[in-house]
């Protein structure tokens, strides 16, 4: 094999291999995805501290896995996909949900769809989500705190998606 045919292997790393930065991330049971983001302790501390913060917003489980879902969909991550849809059948009310959102449709319940709407929004305009699509959000029962967090799983599940790839996770 020639230099122009090698390909870039990332390593799916254990405690023993990583880089020092990565190995206190590394010491239990290690998702694959995330043993192959430990190449990067930045990249991999930065999207497991990002996903500690949105898990403590003020956002609701099923709420949160709906923005997650809606993102993973968007971005057409399969790693993404699989591992919320493992979520969402363990909270109340996740499994009539995850045929709507794995098919991008509608979703049956009001509230989760105006939320599933807004992250749409928030991705198609970049952030510049008009007045009234703000006001429609948050007279379905989300703040303007809840609107920010959006903005929060957005960035940390497109972070995850891009790094995935990457990696080939």
């Amino acid at each position: 094999m020639s230099i122009l045919e090698e390909k870039i292997v990332f390593i799916q790393h254990t405690a023993d291999t990583a880089p020092a930065g990565s190995r206190p991330f590394l010491t239990g049971p290690t998702h694959k995805a995330v043993a192959l983001l430990a190449e990067s302790p930045e990249m991999l501390g930065g999207f497991l501290q990002a996903s500690k913060l949105f898990e403590a917003s003020t956002l609701d489980p099923l709420s949160r896995e709906v923005v997650v879902m809606t993102i993973a969909v968007r971005n057409g991550c399969q790693v993404c996909v699989a591992m919320h849809t493992g979520k969402l059948n363990k909270i109340d009310g996740g499994k009539a949900l995850i045929p709507a959102l794995r098919a991008g449709d509608p979703l049956p319940d009001p509230q989760r769809e105006a939320l599933r709407q807004f992250v749409q929004r928030v991705l198609a305009t970049a952030g510049e989500v008009p007045e009234e699509e703000i006001e429609e959000f948050t007279s379905a029962g989300y703040t303007k705190r809840n609107a920010l967090e959006v903005v929060l799983g957005i960035g940390t599940y497109t972070m995850s998606t891009l790094a995935n790839r990457l990696v080939r996770a």
